[in-house]
């Protein structure tokens, strides 16, 4: 899986396009939205992927932390 996701050359735009296609087939519905959210989580360590000092809102400075992004389909 790390090969998969890390090391492996994507097409953006053609992984956007068959996500796109996928959701209008199977998931369409008119009232639906699209949520998008970022939260951040403080860490101690270094061990965690994505952990680095960065702002984080969460402390509302910079510390240790893990910066994530979601996106939802609410429908």
């Amino acid at each position: 899986m790390q090969h998969l996701i890390g090391r492996t050359t994507w097409d953006a735009d053609a992984v956007r396009d068959d996500v796109r296609v996928y959701v209008v087939e199977h998931l369409h519905d008119d009232d639906a939205v699209l949520v998008v959210d970022e939260t951040g989580d403080l860490k101690k360590g270094t061990r965690t992927v994505g952990v680095q000092r960065q702002y984080t809102a969460t402390a509302g400075r910079i510390e240790n932390s893990q910066v994530a992004v979601y996106l939802v389909y609410a429908g």
